[in-house]
């Protein structure tokens, strides 16, 4: 096969696509699509996918620069417990983009939710999809400036049951236990190896 020299990058391709059908509404809603792809024969029966619609998510990774820290969280997640036993994770700030906010909103208050301190500053990253054979999630992801001797010891919103416990760790401590595969949490390993690539031009990413 001769070498591609098409533009490297995502496209939209021009999808013919039913009405959702509900197969359940939780936490997010689970919906089935039934569509056709350009080329697709018109005598074989429509494609059918499912997919579980999480919608835009933003998440942060608060560093303070002047101490070499990073603050990541503890949080415990009910499916991790089922996937391996392990449900008490280390994350990094992250959360659901409401109805009428702005990505950069979100992140804010999402920080001030879990894990107690408004960034100062706040560095939109990158965007990326996790999951996307099996859910329309789409996560931005901040670097936001703190002052990581202002974190209290437990935050989280009350109102969601959410219950965080912020940590103070040396941006080399994070690093290390990154690279000896001690966490699995995939928005925390990309945000920390961001970090680890990225980590000599903090002051100038940040403003100075």
């Amino acid at each position: 096969m001769p070498q591609s020299h098409e533009p490297l990058a995502d496209q939209p391709v021009d999808v013919t696509l039913s009405p959702p059908e509900l197969l359940g509404k939780g936490f997010r809603l689970y919906e089935r699509y039934r569509f056709t792809l350009p080329g697709d024969d018109p005598k074989q029966d429509a494609r059918t996918h499912d997919v579980i619609r999480f919608g835009s998510i933003v998440a942060v990774l608060p560093v303070d620069i002047d101490r070499g820290e990073v603050v990541l969280i503890r949080q415990f997640r009910f499916p991790a417990h089922l996937a391996n036993g392990k449900g008490d994770l280390v994350e990094i700030v992250a959360g659901h983009v409401e109805a009428g906010e702005q990505a950069l909103e979100a992140a804010r208050r999402e920080c001030v939710e879990e894990i107690g301190v408004a960034p100062r500053a706040l560095k939109e990253l990158f965007t990326y999809l996790p999951t996307p054979g099996a859910s329309d999630e789409e996560i931005t992801l901040f670097l936001g400036i703190v002052d990581s001797t202002q974190v209290p010891e437990q935050a989280g919103a009350a109102a969601e049951r959410e219950e965080t416990r912020p940590i103070r760790v040396s941006i080399d401590a994070a690093v290390a236990a990154l690279a000896a595969g001690a966490m699995r949490n995939g928005l925390l390993v990309m945000a920390l190896q961001w970090l680890a690539l990225n980590r000599g031009k903090l002051r100038e990413l940040a403003g100075g």
